[in-house]
């Protein structure tokens, strides 16, 4: 009666042996770490990847992308949003997304490709009973652990193009200059004009999304920019990299510029109009765009520089996006 009762009892231990790996292997994302007062010291407390250090997310939390993305100094960015089981995303009828409490999103920056790609910062917001908060954590250099770093960093980075930068991690309060609105943090990067439809659908078929949103016009493909209009292009470009400041109840909303995509006022977004609280900023121009001359543009001065005081963003970057700055004075040239 021995040999069976040990066999019993073996296979019971290698089954929780099976079991304990499963887990380990396949992690569930912690509600706790989301929804508590504490700052979770690492990135592992919350469970949002089987393998964090190839990003691979676990079950609940889905990656997605944007048609048009925030340029920051070229890094990749890995995106994936979490909602809780039994709540859902709502749609408001502008078409911007509404995360239940207990969401978060999580957005990694990453340089370089496959086995050379390193990781350097992971941010999430947690969506908590008393709103939004904003935590960023640093990727050790084995690439084994991200730790919270509250105090933000400056880390060497080379970039894929073989440029070496000072890359900036934010500190805490650095994430609210971007991630504000009428002072409360909020999500900038995952509204329903700037996610694809196909994306937008899956998630309605999984229950993820109550309904779908009501889209009039949406934010091109980033990578197709040279088969939209010009101007088309170009104000998607300052929607997603300036509007999140440059809105009402913005942190830059005291410039009276207003570069959200649904703007249509021409003074609003800039064309003619004087600068209100540029500085030395406006680099002795007058005004922010003059159509038909670029080189005589605040905007174009501004998106041009690195200098801090001068330099638009004012965080997030520490070089010049060519790409981008170039759509911009192009669709400035041709004004008239």
């Amino acid at each position: 009666m021995r040999r069976p009762l040990a066999l019993l009892a073996f296979s019971a231990a290698l089954f929780g042996v099976a079991i304990a790996d499963a887990r380990r292997a396949m992690p569930i994302v912690s509600d706790e770490a989301i929804m508590g007062d504490a700052l979770p010291r690492t990135l592992e407390e919350f469970g949002f990847f089987i393998h964090p250090e190839l990003q691979m997310p676990t079950v609940g939390v889905q990656p997605y992308s944007l048609n048009t993305p925030l340029y920051s100094d070229g890094a990749e960015k890995l995106r994936f949003v979490y909602v809780p089981q039994g709540s859902q995303i709502a749609a408001n009828g502008e078409g911007l997304l509404q995360f239940p409490v207990g969401s978060a999103l999580i957005k990694t920056f990453a340089f370089g490709d496959g086995d050379a790609r390193r990781l350097i910062e992971t941010r999430v917001l947690l969506h908590r009973a008393d709103g939004w908060v904003a935590l960023p954590y640093r990727w050790n250099d084995d690439q084994t652990e991200a730790r919270l770093a509250l105090a933000g960093a400056r880390i060497p980075v080379t970039r894929p193009d073989g440029n070496e930068i000072s890359y900036r991690i934010p500190n805490k309060n650095q994430c609210k200059t971007c991630h504000s609105r009428d002072g409360e943090v909020v999500p900038i990067g995952p509204k329903a004009r700037n996610l694809s439809a196909d994306w937008l659908a899956l998630s309605e078929q999984t229950g993820e999304l109550a309904s779908m949103p009501l889209v009039e016009r949406r934010l091109p493909v980033w990578e197709q920019r040279d088969e939209v209009p010009l101007d088309v292009a170009a104000r998607a470009y300052l929607d997603v990299n300036c509007a999140h400041c440059h809105q009402p109840g913005g942190s830059a909303s005291n410039s009276g510029l207003d570069l959200r995509w649904e703007q249509d006022d021409p003074h609003a977004i800039g064309i003619r109009k004087p600068p209100v609280a540029a500085g030395r900023g406006a680099g002795g121009f007058a005004v922010s765009i003059k159509p038909g001359q670029p080189d005589a543009s605040i905007m174009v001065h501004r998106m041009g520089s690195t200098e801090p005081g001068v330099a638009m963003p004012e965080l997030g970057k520490s070089t010049v996006d060519a790409e981008g700055t170039a759509i911009v004075r192009q669709w400035i040239k041709e004004m008239r």
